[in-house]
């Protein structure tokens, strides 16, 4: 059994075929209803109410990733946990989200549905219809679910047209789906000026893939559109939850009788959410639509606003030239000081993070034209705000041009200026980036005991923020404190929605401590989620080299070396799968590509000796040990290694030069030392 893709022009045609498929949750998917989780929100509403009757610790375990993008899932399971980021007014908000973000709840929601569905053991087929018109949240969604859920448990039907489908989506429905064309049936009569046509189409919130509702609907009198979308709106604004606000009441106001009044707030609404949220995608749409709608000498803040988090929104979508372009927008429009100040910001923070190759000295022209702005605003209060924030983000410049106490310095004079100037309950959130600025400083100029104190004081102020758990579990494993690290981790997973880094470093801990199946389990997660995750792979094949399974081993290496062809940490391990095959000729193939990629990497100096030594060429295996010496300091093993090859050069007094510096070292295997030392010994002796 497979996943199922039924194309066809009309949703009547392949909601008809998808039935002939068994009965489901039908979840039409159009972006203009209710934003990003449209159709998503409709399937959990379907199984939500089962789920927390019969088995509510599957839902506790994935409540923040359920409700984090559809707040109105409260009704059925109560409200989650919340976040400091997400109290105070939106003005003074300073962490932000974005698709990164997003697509770890999205893990967590399929998580929680492939678990739903086998405690069910009932198979469930769900119809996510309109893909093409999905939002790009909501597309993702789907391949990721396409991909991880067993057809057997729970089937996806996705419906929709060939365009309009993201890269992402397109890929899953290639790959993990039997394509189906559904049977189209007769278009409707209508004539292309009849209103209740017009008035079916805009009830329907622009949905409607009628030709004859299209066609009549575009013929209408301007004046009656207009009418209509403002009746609409007004029908769907009173108790409207997020959905409607980022979905079909921007839609419907933009398009009513003022659209650069009601239009522009519904949108400048919408982007705020969005942004709220981390719906990238959405964020810049939101925000191209609020410039179109906005006229920028009458509405100057909101056009700025629209810009600025839109030209933001862009950067986690991989696209910092775009956002470049819009913050140039603004500033060849105006003159006012705050959009010069905050371009300046933005742009600083695309030389001195997104931009490749990065440029902190540009970063940091642009930002201190940002400090000297923020010096010359007017308003007392937002000056002393505004200095301190673009100072927070000199720091991140100083820090990345290697000027670690230049950083400190700065955060740690914001940081009192703050708490001089304002009340304790003025930019909380913001406050907390500074002391975590502060804190991560002091963990990176190794001053680890006041790390440590810093992050429980961020923990204790901000307790479901799981970032600080995992920088202070950190800073337990430098100490050595692995249980302490490993119940920060515990801790993180309990609260956060799926972070593959979380798991992963959760993993690396599991491993040093010993316990390999809990290491394996973490590992196995991140690559259900993540199957092109290359540390993982990596990490995961080591564990599984040295438990004895080559065969699993080297399937990870392929498959990582199928995404990253020139690691050379995984062409080493793949040598050395070889090796542990007597495979020597290929060993050594591998570990040749494993130094051509990294020619100072030990481990693969080492292991290319040993390939070398088997081959019957122990010069090349002296060459390789002597380098491995330099890089990593004496060591027993490999003097001993060394001195063997040596031995096999027919150089007995190289031989034992290495064999008695390598038994004046801790550590020594003396068993195997002192009969080659006696060998050796006898062929200078003459004996």
């Amino acid at each position: 059994m497979r996943h199922l893709w039924i194309v066809g022009d009309r949703r009547a045609d392949r909601l008809r075929a998808a039935a002939e498929y068994g009965p489901g949750i039908v979840a039409g998917c159009h972006r203009r209803l209710r934003g990003p989780y449209t159709g998503v929100d409709t399937v959990l509403h379907a199984v939500l109410p089962e789920a927390f009757a019969r088995w509510p610790e599957l839902v506790e375990r994935h409540r923040i990733a359920l409700l984090y993008g559809i707040p109105e899932l409260a009704e059925v399971i109560g409200a989650g946990p919340r976040q400091l980021a997400f109290t105070g007014p939106f003005e003074q908000r300073t962490r932000f989200y974005g698709a990164q973000m997003i697509r770890c709840m999205n893990q967590g929601i399929v998580t929680f549905l492939t678990e739903y569905a086998r405690l069910a053991r009932t198979p469930l087929v769900v119809v996510f219809d309109d893909l093409h018109a999905a939002e790009e949240t909501t597309q993702e969604l789907v391949a990721l679910l396409l991909r991880r859920a067993d057809p057997a448990a729970l089937r996806v039907v996705a419906g929709g047209r060939r365009d309009g489908l993201g890269d992402q989506l397109s890929a899953a429905l290639t790959r993990h789906a039997d394509m189906v064309a559904a049977t189209p049936s007769p278009a409707s009569a209508g004539k292309p000026a009849d209103n209740e046509l017009v008035r079916a189409f805009v009830a329907a919130d622009g949905v409607s893939d009628d030709p004859a509702e299209i066609a009549a609907y575009d013929a209408a009198d301007a004046g009656l559109r207009r009418e209509l979308h403002d009746r609409r709106a007004a029908e769907l604004v009173p108790g409207a939850g997020s959905g409607l606000r980022m979905g079909a009441i921007p839609y419907h106001l933009e398009r009513g009788g003022d659209p650069g009044g009601r239009g522009r707030e519904a949108l400048c609404d919408a982007l705020k959410l969005s942004a709220e949220i981390g719906f990238s995608a959405a964020t810049v749409d939101f925000g191209l639509r609020g410039r179109e709608v906005t006229d920028p000498d009458a509405c100057p803040d909101d056009f700025r606003l629209f810009t600025s988090l839109a030209a933001n929104a862009l950067v986690p979508l991989h696209r910092p030239d775009e956002a470049y372009a819009l913050y140039m927008d603004l500033r060849t429009r105006y003159t006012d000081a705050r959009a010069h100040m905050i371009t300046s910001y933005g742009i600083a923070m695309l030389y001195t993070r997104f931009f490749t190759p990065r440029d902190h000295e540009t970063a940091l022209a642009w930002q201190n034209n940002a400090v000297a702005i923020s010096a010359l605003l007017p308003d007392p209060g937002e000056r002393t705000t505004r200095q301190v924030f673009n100072d927070n983000a000199l720091a991140l410049i100083e820090m990345h041009r290697g000027n670690l106490d230049r950083g400190l310095d700065l955060i740690e004079a914001g940081i009192a200026r703050l708490d001089q100037e304002l009340t304790p309950d003025d930019w909380v959130v913001h406050r907390s980036q500074l002391l975590y600025n502060k804190t991560r400083l002091l963990a990176a100029l190794g001053r680890h005991e006041e790390a440590y104190e810093g992050f429980t004081k961020l923990i204790e102020m901000d307790p479901y923020y799981t970032d600080y758990l995992s920088e202070r579990a950190r800073i337990s494993r430098r100490r050595g404190d692995l249980a302490a690290a490993l119940d920060d981790y515990d801790r993180a997973v309990a609260l956060a929605p799926p972070y593959p880094e979380l798991h992963y470093n959760r993993g690396t801990c599991r491993a040093e401590a010993g316990d390999v199946s809990e290491a394996l389990a973490d590992f196995g997660y991140v690559l259900e989620m993540e199957p092109d995750d290359v540390p993982t792979l990596f990490r995961r094949a080591e564990l599984l080299f040295d438990a004895g399974d080559l065969t699993a081993a080297e399937a990870d290496v392929t498959a990582g070396l199928a995404v990253r062809p020139g690691d050379a940490e995984l062409l080493c391990l793949q040598g050395m799968i070889a090796l542990e095959r007597d495979e020597t000729e290929r060993a050594a193939d591998r570990l040749d590509a494993a130094l051509v990629a990294a020619p100072d990497y030990a481990a693969a100096l080492v292991n290319r000796a040993v390939a070398r030594f088997r081959l019957g060429r122990p010069d090349g295996a002296v060459d390789d040990l002597t380098r491995a010496l330099e890089l990593l300091g004496d060591d027993p093993d490999l003097l001993l290694n060394r001195g063997l090859a040596h031995e096999a050069a027919g150089r007995p007094r190289q031989a034992v030069d290495d064999f008695d510096a390598a038994m004046s070292l801790p550590g020594a295997d003396t068993a195997e030392l002192e009969p080659a030392r006696e060998r050796c010994g006898r062929l200078l002796a003459g004996v």
